[in-house]
């Protein structure tokens, strides 16, 4: 199924991957108009920027109660707009509600003021606003995002223009109405669009880029920023990789090899790509990742008996159908899957017999396929984990001493030891080599949305 989600060049459709159907749809911000939209933003900005941390809390903490008012509504634009089951839409609604009172304390305290005295000088560490802060953001979480940058922006008290993804406008324009009952006006704006748009707001006279996608567009991001010095916070793409170990529960890491590599359809920035398994156990592990990928059900997202729903749209399936194609002819086999693909579905695929030079290997793939490579050793795990310009995360299952000392020598930014990825609450998310440049989330996080300064007197 080929659909386009341009009606014309005034309007933005949002196109419903599973049928073709138009979702929604929103007006589209002129390139030339983005400069006038930054313009206001800047001039709406001290004012807020002048708000104390708890003042500008107060404002934001009823945004919990907007959301969750309109949380079935909310799932299940998602789900139209970008194909996920209505489970993991209502999942991604739940989580951006329950953690926002916990978010905006911490952000109050990793902001606040600092005082250093080493007896001679007494020094104040203040984290002032940047000033206008763009951020845009992918399709896959639509909801949360968009919520993940300009939360944190807003709190630091930089105005924000958000250019979210053009696959999943309606739920970001939902999310900025909601928020703009709360906020003083021009402090948070919207640009709809697609290249042109991003482009146009990054060439704006903006002081802070935040953005979340590709790698390959991260890099023309701070190379078009780096004209004015433009502070950026990118999270890019990734190639995460699975070692599982010799004492490693197998069946539980196949259960998980096969929820990760196929959740949301793959298309997660930690989903798994490679699994590296030790020679010595293929034979049980891919009996079980074969029957964890056999009680997946692939259909509509708005069927809660599916588990995974369409691709986003035609570009994305045939990227992830060229990988898949490549790799068969160049000598993988398919252990699982491929034969079933049509509109916009990839079903679940395992592949086996994956080498690295080939280029599903290497190169992000952000679809429904565990590719299994086999190992000698754990030396030769190593090395082929690390083999990648990504690192935004990997994963290790075995005897938790044992996966924590071989996680250690992982170049990923987040290692998860038989779990996922996700810190503990407090943890930054955070990417190493071409996988991030700057990171969010966290104390530290955090302040990355501000301009430090130092006030000092003598003693």
């Amino acid at each position: 199924m080929t659909t386009s989600n341009t009606t014309d060049q005034s309007t933005l459709a949002s196109i419903n991957p599973f049928d073709g159907s138009v979702v929604g749809d929103v007006t589209v911000t002129p390139g030339d108009q983005v400069p006038s939209v930054v313009n206001r933003a800047r001039q709406a900005q001290p004012a807020w920027g002048a708000l104390s941390l708890d003042q500008r809390r107060d404002v934001l903490k009823s945004l919990g109660k907007l959301i969750e008012d309109r949380a079935d509504e909310f799932a299940r634009l998602i789900t139209q707009e970008m194909g996920k089951p209505i489970k993991e839409a209502q999942g991604e609604v739940a989580a951006t509600v329950g953690r926002l009172a916990h978010e905006l304390d911490a952000i109050v305290e990793a902001l606040s003021p600092e005082k250093l005295d080493d007896g001679t000088t007494q020094s104040t560490i203040y984290y002032d606003p940047f000033g206008v802060c763009a951020c845009i953001t992918p399709w896959n979480f639509p909801l949360m995002m968009p919520h993940w940058l300009v939360l944190p922006a807003l709190m630091a008290g930089n105005a924000v223009v958000l250019k979210p993804s053009e696959e999943s406008p309606v739920v970001a324009q939902l999310y900025v109405d909601l928020l703009n009952q709360l906020l003083p006006k021009d402090v948070l704006q919207v640009v709809h669009g697609r290249d042109d748009q991003g482009k146009a707001l990054v060439a704006s006279d903006v002081d802070l880029i935040c953005f979340t996608g590709s790698r390959e567009t991260g890099k023309h991001i701070m190379a078009a920023a780096s004209d004015g010095l433009k502070r950026v916070i990118l999270e890019l793409g990734s190639k995460d990789p699975l070692i599982v170990l010799e004492d490693a529960d197998v069946q539980a890491a196949a259960q998980f090899a096969a929820a990760n590599s196929f959740r949301n359809a793959g298309q997660v920035c930690v989903s798994t790509e490679r699994v590296y398994i030790p020679k010595s156990i293929e034979k049980p592990f891919m009996d079980e990742l074969l029957k964890a990928s056999s009680q997946i059900k692939v259909g509509n997202g708005l069927d809660e008996s599916n588990t995974l729903g369409p691709m986003v749209n035609a570009t994305q399936r045939d990227h992830v159908l060229n990988q898949i194609n490549h790799a068969i002819a160049d000598g993988a086999t398919v252990a699982f899957g491929h034969d079933g693909h049509h509109d916009n579905f990839v079903v679940p695929t395992v592949l086996t017999g994956i080498t690295h030079d080939m280029d599903i290997a290497r190169t992000e793939t952000f679809g429904p396929v565990a590719c299994v490579i086999t190992f000698d050793n754990e030396e030769q795990a190593v090395t082929l984990a690390n083999d990648t310009e990504f690192g935004l995360g990997a994963v290790v299952f075995g005897e938790p001493e044992h996966a924590q000392r071989v996680a250690r020598r992982l170049s990923a930014g987040m290692i998860g030891i038989n779990k996922s990825v996700g810190g503990a609450c407090g943890a930054p998310w955070v990417g190493a080599r071409q996988s991030g440049y700057g990171y969010h989330a966290s104390r530290d996080g955090h302040r990355q949305f501000c301009q430090p300064r130092v006030v000092s007197f003598a003693l």
